[in-house]
């Protein structure tokens, strides 16, 4: 292992309520060492599946020759294991660590996934797509929680960067299925090699000695005599991302934000291609490609947004993406030409984009130092998202058409920004708790930051 050269010691400018009614704040430091790029490429590998699911349960819905309503039950199958996965995820944390969960959550992803391309019938395409939303779940908690813990002040544009590395990969799931089904090969290939990029990376975890932030299991009792954590919680710093409890009022208020963008956000890659179709004659195959154009949108607003979130106000960016995303949607929904169509989907991406890193960074911030059991709850959002949005959406279309059942959109949208305006006047408008400054020092060989507190944002 070659040696690393000692980074000098930094410190971390304290950021002053990042939910503030302020448009800015002073500017965090992001520091994107090796752990963090290790995060980042997880997140990647999900994401290929993620924006890959809608374009192939728009084609396996073909092959099992069943109505939009019933294709959109692999949503709601993906919902449920996203709330069993968002229950179990806190416990397996407590009980194994944050490190060992997530390497047994890439070891789920990889068999469920394996089945899902292996078979057929819709029970058990249903059943694998629940399998593999819980492995899915307890993945996606751990790379957020562990960024925050890991970045700090520079969580939010950390969370972005790694959501833009999602959208990078995500961009290319489409195209990747819509070559795939043009070759006579089916979606299956495209989506299978999802499971040799997380081997992949697991070798490259393994040769690099890439350590997880905050991999131990919390003790199983804390003595009123013990050390205190970050900020004097009273928990030992080990533990304090750890530790269980109710979260406050305030985190339910962007919860609800989470779940009513990622209502949008799903909506549009679930049902955009049967739109394209539709409405400006696609084939399936290049419908299915075109969903690419909305993603590549979203890549650009959350690598333009990792940058923005450091200076600007998460509420009042996430009120911008929000505008951004109905004119976008509003191009894309009048649009009959392809070309059309596409220019909408791309600026309604760049607004997508930035609802999810946004809101968690939120929901994060008034977790009260629990990321874990915030991340692990965020998931039951992600639930409501894939297992409600969709299947009314196909309902409706079923009903109507998908032209008139896509008019949810803007009514989402639209309630995510009262709820995110209320968020701004109400209880969370308090400044935040400032922890201690962080030395980043590299061990020497092994690219471990030292000095990092475990309670994670609050």
């Amino acid at each position: 292992m070659p040696r690393l050269r000692a980074i000098p010691s930094r410190r971390s400018p304290p950021v002053a309520a990042v939910n503030s009614p302020h448009w800015t704040q002073p500017r965090a430091l992001l520091v994107r060492d090796r752990t963090t790029i290790f995060l980042y490429a997880l997140l990647a590998v999900w994401g290929y599946f993620n924006y890959g699911f809608g374009p192939m349960v728009a084609l396996l819905r073909d092959e099992q020759q069943i109505s939009r309503g019933l294709a959109s039950l692999h949503g709601t199958a993906f919902a449920a294991g996203a709330v069993v996965g968002g229950t179990l995820t806190p416990w397996l944390v407590r009980r194994y660590g944050r490190a060992t969960s997530m390497w047994w959550s890439v070891g789920g992803l990889g068999v469920t996934i394996l089945g899902l391309c292996a078979v057929r019938p819709l029970p058990l395409t249903l059943g694998f797509a629940f399998g593999v939303a819980i492995a899915g779940t307890t993945l996606l908690s751990g790379i957020v929680s562990g960024l925050s813990d890991h970045q700090r002040a520079a969580a939010p544009a950390a969370i972005s960067e790694a959501n833009a590395a999602a959208c990078a990969s995500g961009a290319a799931a489409p195209i990747v299925i819509g070559a795939t089904v043009a070759a006579g090969w089916t979606w299956r290939p495209a989506v299978a090699v999802v499971v040799a990029l997380f081997a992949l990376l697991a070798v490259l975890a393994w040769f690099w000695r890439v350590r997880l932030p905050d991999g131990a299991a919390a003790p199983a009792a804390i003595a009123p005599g013990d050390a205190v954590g970050p900020g004097g919680t009273g928990v030992p710093a080990r533990s304090a991302a750890h530790r269980g409890g109710r979260l406050p009022k305030a985190y339910w208020l962007a919860f609800t934000v989470m779940s009513l963008c990622g209502s949008v956000e799903v909506s549009v890659n679930l049902w955009a291609a049967d739109l394209l179709r539709a409405q400006a004659g696609l084939s399936p195959a290049n419908a299915a490609a075109a969903i690419s154009a909305v993603v590549a949108g979203m890549f650009i607003g959350r690598v333009g947004g990792g940058r923005l979130a450091l200076r600007y106000s998460p509420t009042g960016l996430l009120l911008v993406a929000l505008a951004v995303s109905a004119i976008g949607f509003g191009v894309f929904w009048v649009a009959t030409a392809p070309v059309l169509g596409l220019v909408g989907l791309v600026v309604a991406g760049l607004g997508n984009g930035l609802h999810f890193p946004l809101a968690i960074s939120l929901a994060l911030q008034a977790s009260d130092g629990r990321p874990d059991l915030a991340t692990a709850r965020a998931a039951y959002s992600l639930a409501i998202a894939f297992g409600l949005a969709p299947f009314l959406l196909g309902a409706l279309a079923d009903a109507t058409s998908v032209r008139s059942a896509f008019l949810m959109v803007p009514v989402l949208l639209v309630a995510a920004a009262l709820v995110v305006l209320r968020i701004r006047r109400g209880s969370m408008d308090g400044p935040r708790r400032l922890e201690p400054p962080v030395d980043l020092g590299v061990v020497r060989g092994g690219g471990r930051l030292l000095g990092i507190p475990s309670g994670g944002l609050s």
